[in-house]
């Protein structure tokens, strides 16, 4: 099974790093937040991976060039350096038309989160898409549910409590029946008719979760890598 890794965005949240490098070459200890997420997945026996680049792309393939880890198998696609999020996801169809199901993250959030369980839930539900829902604090978008089913998505609005998207998901092949090659933002047009058609389901992660969208979480994930370790 594959996973696919989202490293093509401005990151202009972060702008005191991205100036010179991609969000996911930000690094977390002595390495890119981007291998940390790989070895989260390594850990549930993904072993392909593909990473949809666009800004700055040149530094992520010239780390896997310097840098060689023989027991994965990962291909470096320039998916546009404007691209939004579900174009570059698009734009992959060719790579993943062996895939029943793959999985799909953001290149820059760390979790403790139970991948096989996650799988094991998206199977079972016979949904097109399933996504992890976290209670980080309130500076997130919210998801309404009823049950597992999401009811209503809206991302990255103020809230004081609630669900949110945590990032981590898994998709059925069927999900680029939603997309085009227009630009949007996976977050609203497809996500938001996935939700309508009642084929997107949240599994609930009660668990660690931290994104790096601010210096300020960069500075977290650091101070919390220092001291433990075994958080993601």
């Amino acid at each position: 099974m594959k996973a696919v890794i989202l490293c093509g965005g401005y990151g202009t949240r972060l702008a005191e790093e991205t100036k010179k490098i991609p969000k996911p070459m930000v690094k977390i200890g002595n390495k890119p937040i981007l291998i940390h997420i790989m070895k989260i997945y390594s850990r549930y026996g993904v072993k392909d991976f593909i990473l949809a680049t666009g800004y700055k792309k040149n530094i992520i393939e010239n780390y896997f060039i310097s840098k060689k880890y023989k027991n994965w198998n990962i291909k470096i696609i320039d998916t546009g350096l404007e691209s939004f999020t579900a174009r570059r996801l698009f734009k992959l169809k060719k790579y993943l038309k062996d895939e029943e199901n793959f999985y799909l993250t953001y290149g820059d959030g760390v979790s403790d989160i139970n991948l096989h369980k996650v799988l094991k839930f998206h199977i079972k539900k016979k949904c097109v898409a399933t996504l992890t829902a976290v209670k980080p604090p309130a500076r997130f978008g919210e998801i309404h549910l009823s049950n597992c089913l999401v009811k209503k998505f809206e991302e990255k609005n103020q809230v004081n409590s609630g669900w949110i998207n945590g990032g981590f998901f898994v998709f059925n092949k069927k999900i680029f029946n939603y997309l085009t090659n227009k630009q949007q933002m996976l977050e609203r047009e497809p996500i938001q008719n996935l939700t309508k058609k009642k084929q997107l389901i949240a599994f609930k992660h009660f668990g660690f979760w931290q994104c790096m969208d601010s210096l300020r979480d960069k500075h977290l994930l650091n101070k919390i890598w220092k001291t433990d370790k075994k958080k993601w």
